[in-house]
């Protein structure tokens, strides 16, 4: 059983130490756990002690040389594994504040079953009142098809109704919405997006990528209040599950204005590597320049670039067509727009992570970023700019060659792999799917892969991530056919996924990313050793302490 140690057994601990020369002056120390440092020279430890926000000590055994003085708080660990504090290197933090507090469809396995929680819904809502929800995916569907604005239309006469897909790449909305944002048969598809029609013309409800945009202004807006309490909503989850940090791509000043106010009381959880939102955001950060937070707990140096739409919905731009589609995708930016961008990031250090996720899509990023890589060469202000592509889902064996050339990160996600195992071959084929997910193929030419989670595209659990990237199976045990296990990874890696190589991509290496002295005192503690525990025991393990920077900010710890 997990325990506080008594006063009783601290005294003896410290009095059998006494004799020694000097003690070590902490505010908190573990006892007696396992220890993963994720430091080659000491890979394990039984004791840490922690003074301030950093690690003061590392040691191998529970009743080493050194005593704590100082009054510290004294946690055994017994029966318990300790690890690097997880990172989630790809997570909308707002999203999934959101998500608890808006009309969450994640994880419906039927398009009825979904339509009958909408349908639950509207009729809580006052008429003419906009009905929003997002987290659908068809992925499991017995249906096989997408949702329409008539399946929605039955029992929405009075609201309009708009549906997010679960990638955030495509909504459906009812015929209500469609009239007021005048959408009709005659509507053109904007660049980098489309809108569904069926075998008359006429729009179905669906709109891919930039199509939302079409409806997206007369969605009633958040005020900075809901902001603020998606924000807390997403901290107290994320740490409660062990996160203790994470990368939230997308953002505006406005949510970083939320963050700082956060931080200054208090209540920001965990450390937040901000990504901003191409556009004003990105032009304001462009002229201003980072934001280097020296407590490393928030920083802003990023801008989040998108090349392309999602493969469910096939908006992933491919080299060659869908096998299930008459179409190769699309691309969202644009040529003249961005690639200035991206030669004032070389001069002004700032990082660039571009969202791809067919191959053709990815192979114009690598372009782009070696064309100004080649530009911009003396005159960068970072000379090893760390470019990461978000998400690298699907890349030819000679573009996994040239991110290695351009030290070009791939930053992906497990549990994409275990989703769209259900539908990926359908898109790609048995030939190409060959060159999707391909982790151990990346890793084995000597890339990092940063770990992130895309909630709340996907639910966002460290446990989900890790068993992904060690199975490559969904988490009932299934895997498609072709679908390539031996891409899948070590336990060692998957752990350096979520520690230090989201460390190294955000430049923080120096700082946290392993268990040793002198770094932040970031803390994921687990009951199961998810090192050695059979595969589906690593979804049933628990967070039961998480610690930032020497804070615990979440505990299920008996005191």
């Amino acid at each position: 059983m997990i325990h506080r140690t008594t006063f009783a057994s601290i005294f003896l601990f410290l009095f059998s130490i006494s004799g020694n020369a000097e003690c070590i002056v902490a505010d908190l120390v573990l006892v007696n756990g396992t220890v993963y440092t994720g430091n080659l020279n000491q890979p394990l430890a039984q004791t840490i002690a922690i003074k301030d926000e950093f690690i003061e000590y590392v040691g191998n055994d529970p009743f080493s040389d050194s005593a704590f003085c100082g009054n510290p708080k004294i946690i055994d660990l017994t029966g318990q594994y300790i690890f690097p504090g997880f990172v989630d290197a790809h997570g909308h933090l707002k999203g999934i504040g959101y998500r608890e507090l808006t009309l969450n469809l994640q994880g419906i396995n039927s398009l009825k079953e979904t339509l009958d929680a909408v349908k639950a819904y509207v009729l809580t809502q006052d008429s003419g009142e906009w009905v929003i929800g997002r987290g659908w995916i068809d992925k499991v569907w017995p249906e096989k098809r997408f949702p329409t604005k008539q399946d929605i239309d039955i029992f929405s006469p009075d609201n309009p109704v708009v549906l997010e897909r679960a990638d955030g790449h495509a909504i459906v909305a009812n015929t209500i919405a469609l009239d007021l944002a005048k959408i009709t048969s005659e509507t053109p598809d904007p660049h980098g997006g489309f809108i569904e029609r069926d075998a008359s013309g006429d729009p179905t409800g669906l709109l891919v990528d930039m199509a939302m945009n079409l409806i997206a202004d007369l969605i009633p807006q958040p005020t900075l209040k809901m902001d603020e309490e998606a924000f807390i909503k997403g901290l107290q989850r994320n740490v409660s599950l062990g996160w203790t940090q994470i990368h939230t791509p997308g953002a505006t000043y406005s949510d970083i204005s939320i963050l700082q106010k956060l931080k200054s009381q208090g209540d920001l959880l965990q450390r937040v590597y901000v990504m901003v939102d191409d556009g004003l955001p990105a032009e304001r950060l462009l002229e201003e320049g980072p934001l280097l937070d020296p407590d490393h707990f928030l920083t802003v140096r990023t801008i989040k670039m998108y090349s392309d739409g999602a493969l469910g919905s096939r908006g992933a731009a491919l080299l060659e067509k869908y096998d299930d589609y008459d179409g190769k995708g699309h691309f969202i930016f644009i040529e003249n727009e961005t690639k200035p961008k991206l030669l004032k990031a070389l001069k002004s250090g700032i990082q660039i992570a571009t969202h791809a996720i067919g191959d053709h899509a990815n192979r114009v990023v690598l372009d782009w970023y070696e064309e100004s890589f080649n530009k911009v060469d003396k005159n960068r202000a970072v000379a090893d700019p760390r470019w990461r592509i978000e998400h690298s889902q699907n890349i030819t064996p000679i573009d996994q060659k040239r991110f290695l050339k351009l030290g070009i990160i791939p930053s992906m996600q497990p549990s994409h792999a275990i989703g769209d195992l259900h539908f990926a071959v359908d898109r790609l084929g048995l030939d190409r799917i060959n060159n999707a997910y391909a982790w151990r193929d990346l890793i084995d030419i000597g890339l990092i892969i940063p770990g992130g989670t895309d909630a709340p595209v996907e639910i966002g659990d460290p446990r989900i991530e890790f068993y992904a990237a060690v199975t490559r199976k969904d988490v009932d045990g299934f895997y498609a056919e072709g679908w390539n296990l031996h891409q899948s990874i070590t336990r060692e890696e998957a752990l350096k996924m979520f520690t230090i190589w989201p460390a190294i991509a955000s430049f923080q290496e120096d700082v946290k990313g392993t268990i040793e002295k002198g770094k932040l005192a970031d803390i994921s503690v687990f009951n199961k050793n998810l090192m050695t525990i059979p595969d589906h025991e690593i979804l049933e393990s628990k967070n039961i302490l998480t610690i930032v920077g020497g804070r615990e900010v979440f505990s299920s710890i008996d005191q």
